[in-house]
């Protein structure tokens, strides 16, 4: 059976992430050979992943086609492409809400304060702060390769790491599901 993945802010083809994230990689084709296969190694191609931005800098393309799995793409500030380069993703949006998996998800590039169904238990993922910005005690997971050791994570961890989290909560009985 297919399984489902999250990850954001591989910046494929980006040389100057390497500094800018203080990624440790000598140069950009050891970063992209590094983050295709650790991609690869997780992700069948029947497989399902979720990516919250910032795909590539260039060559989008050439890049989707060496990673396994349907991508469904939530853009990020740095995706920039043709309409005919999006068409080839299983899907395209600017923010996802909604069930993945009987689980209700909430997916955006962007860290958020307060999400759709938040009150009810749905999750939030995000990119773009590449594992600089820590919400402990909420439902919300930094989905970046980053703090992810360049990994994509699997419904099953993502499910871990909430619900570790959710169980140090001291929820105001109000907001409770």
């Amino acid at each position: 059976m297919p399984e489902t993945f999250f990850t954001s802010d591989t910046h494929f083809g980006h040389h100057s992430i390497i500094e800018h994230c203080s990624r440790p990689f000598a140069s950009l084709e050891e970063m992209d050979e590094a983050m295709i296969a650790k991609w690869n190694e997780r992700v069948q191609p029947r497989d399902e992943v979720w990516h919250l931005g910032d795909f590539a800098w260039r060559d989008h393309l050439r890049y989707k086609s060496r990673l396994n799995g349907k991508i469904h793409w939530v853009l990020g500030n740095h995706d920039r492409c043709s309409a005919a380069v999006k068409q080839q993703f299983t899907s395209v949006q600017e923010v996802f809400h909604g069930s993945i998996n009987d689980r209700e998800f909430f997916l955006f590039h962007y860290p958020c304060v307060s999400w759709w169904k938040k009150a009810h238990n749905s999750v939030h993922l995000y990119g773009h702060v590449h594992g600089r910005y820590n919400r402990t005690g909420e439902l919300s997971l930094d989905a970046g390769v980053d703090p992810n050791n360049f990994y994509p994570l699997s419904f099953d961890e993502v499910i871990t790491k909430t619900n570790d989290k959710r169980s140090s909560l001291d929820i105001c009985p109000i907001l409770q599901p």
